[in-house]
């Protein structure tokens, strides 16, 4: 009897790890549907749009995710951090030209993605990042989450 309660409080704790590590996490669904909604609001009044992002207003920042977006130019016009820094030239943790990448395979009405190594907020170990990615007018824009 003994036995079987330390087995299923066991359980019970294990369940109860999981569950708070992946609510500190953005999903991969959570990052596409945040992208679409960015999609829309970009659509819609551009410059309202940006400064959302970058302010992670109207529900553009929950826990990790946040969209980002980069002009014409090659440089963020939407980030928490980097706006007016280039997004083209951004590489991986292990020199991956990910901003180049993301530059030169972006289309408008479609979303693709790229796996990445970055650090997670507040940490320094680069671990796999996936963003989701897309050309809405003159902006490629992107919302990428952990695995």
């Amino acid at each position: 009897m003994t036995r079987k309660l330390f087995g299923l409080m066991t359980l019970v704790i294990i369940s109860m790890v999981c569950a708070a590590w992946a609510a500190e996490y953005g999903t991969a669904d959570e990052a596409k549907k945040m992208l679409e909604r960015a999609i829309a609001e970009v659509q819609k009044d551009k410059t309202k749009a940006l400064a959302m992002f970058s302010k992670g207003e109207g529900g553009f920042k929950d826990r990790d995710l946040y969209p980002y977006c980069g002009g014409p130019d090659g440089n963020f016009t939407a980030h928490p951090s980097l706006v007016g820094k280039s997004l083209k030239e951004l590489k991986d943790k292990n020199g991956k030209p990910i901003g180049e990448e993301i530059y030169a395979k972006a289309k408008e009405g479609a979303i693709a993605e790229i796996s990445y190594m970055w650090p997670r907020p507040n940490e320094t170990a680069p671990v796999q990042k996936v963003a989701y990615y897309t050309k809405v007018g003159d902006q490629v824009c992107a919302v990428g989450y952990y695995k």
